[in-house]
C-alpha cells in the first residue's frame, strides 16, 4: 500500500469473471504522515481510504468484467459501515462481487477484513466511460502488471 500515491492494494489473490468476483491484498504501511494527524498516540486508517480501498478492488473487477476497454470511475457510496478498527501494519483481504451492471453504471459490494473479521464494508456504484486517453490506458496496464491482474482475463 502507497497512501501518498493512493495505490491502496498491493496484489490480486482472486479474480473470477464467471462468479464476478475478486479477492486482493494490501499492507497497512507502520508508518505513513496520514497517521501523525489520524489520530497522535493512536494511529488509525481512515474510514475514507478504506472505503477507497474497496472502490480500487471493485475497479480492478469491474476492468475484468468489462474486458478492459471501458474504465470505472466511483459515482456513489451506499450503506458504508465502519465496524472496527484498522491499525499501521495490518494486512487487509478485500472482496468484492458484481451486484448489476447496465446503462453505463455497476454495482458492487465489497469487504474490508483483517484476520478473518469484518472491518467495513459498503455498496458502491460506478459510471463506466472508455479509456479518456491512451496515458491513462497505459498507467493502468502498467498497474495491471505490478498487482498480478491475470491477464487471460482480456485475452481472448
Amino acid at each position: 500500500m502507497q497512501l501518498e500515491y493512493f495505490h491502496l492494494i498491493d496484489r490480486i489473490l482472486d479474480l473470477d469473471t464467471v462468479a464476478k468476483t475478486i479477492t486482493v491484498e494490501a499492507q497497512v504501511p507502520t508508518a505513513s504522515t496520514i497517521f501523525e494527524g489520524h489520530f497522535p498516540g493512536h494511529p488509525l486508517m481512515p474510514g475514507v481510504l478504506l472505503i477507497e480501498s474497496m472502490a480500487q478492488t471493485s475497479g480492478w473487477l469491474l476492468l475484468a468484467l468489462m474486458k478492459f476497454e471501458r474504465m470505472p470511475f466511483l459515482a456513489a457510496v451506499k450503506e458504508a459501515k465502519m465496524r472496527g478498527f484498522v491499525s499501521p501494519g495490518e494486512l487487509l483481504t478485500i472482496d468484492a462481487n458484481m451486484l448489476h451492471e447496465g446503462s453505463g453504471y455497476a454495482m458492487t459490494e465489497a469487504r474490508v477484513k483483517v484476520g478473518g473479521k469484518l472491518r467495513c464494508n459498503a455498496t458502491l456504484t460506478f459510471s463506466h466511460i472508455a479509456f479518456p486517453n491512451p496515458d491513462m490506458r497505459g498507467y493502468m496496464d502498467a498497474m495491471a502488471k505490478r498487482l498480478g491482474f491475470p491477464q487471460q482475463v482480456v485475452s481472448p
